[in-house]
């Protein structure tokens, strides 16, 4: 198993003297994991993350839609005119760039661009923005009839330009993979229509994000 599938990058967090009671904006970027396609729009893992830091953390904006490649979310951002920046920033995108048979190379600079202006909506404090990875679609029944080792290969693949831009720019990142690859054996885990993680599988996604708000 490649190294970067099993680290989580961490960075120092700056602490506060009043954290109690802090609302802080949050801006979702993504595609279909971000908004929860197939949950409650509460079960999706970013708003599940406000709701279980309330007191601290404001119901995200979400700028997210089933289907986006990067392309599709930089030219959105590219036409949003955000009237403020954000406190803090998460990014999750790629899947469909895998998925329609995008090279690496053309997810990398797509990735680039969006990790960028991530930093810029979060008025560029970079330990203000967090990356979660792929999730691996490939053990899910949607993928019965595929060749989820190609699948898993190429997840891994576009996993790892994620990881390496975030450790080249000092990004918070977090692997949410391997969580995703025990819905092989955990219906549970997925949702009804056999392809996306199910309110279960998104809870266990924020409590391996939500330490990362600790010290704020």
């Amino acid at each position: 198993m490649k190294k970067f599938l099993i680290l989580i990058l961490t960075i120092p967090l700056i602490s506060f003297s009043q954290t109690k009671d802090l609302n802080y904006s949050y801006l979702a970027l993504g595609d279909s994991y971000t908004i929860g396609e197939s949950v409650k729009e509460t079960e999706s893992w970013p708003v599940q993350l406000s709701n279980s830091l309330k007191k601290k953390l404001n119901k995200p904006v979400i700028i997210a839609k089933s289907g986006w490649t990067t392309d599709q979310l930089i030219d959105t951002l590219n036409k949003t005119d955000f009237n403020k920046k954000f406190d803090f920033v998460s990014l999750l995108i790629g899947v469909n760039n895998q998925y329609r048979g995008r090279s690496v190379k053309n997810f990398k600079e797509g990735f680039i661009i969006l990790l960028n202006k991530s930093i810029e909506y979060a008025n560029y404090k970079k330990e203000r923005v967090i990356v979660v990875s792929i999730p691996d679609w490939g053990v899910t029944p949607f993928a019965k009839d595929r060749d989820r080792n190609i699948i898993t290969e190429e997840i891994d693949a576009f996993n790892e330009i994620i990881f390496d831009e975030c450790k080249k720019n000092n990004i918070t990142f977090f692997n949410i993979t391997e969580i995703s690859r025990k819905a092989l054996n955990n219906n549970s885990l997925i949702a009804e229509d056999g392809l996306h993680p199910s309110k279960k599988m998104y809870k266990q996604w924020v409590k391996i994000i939500k330490p990362y708000f600790k010290n704020f």
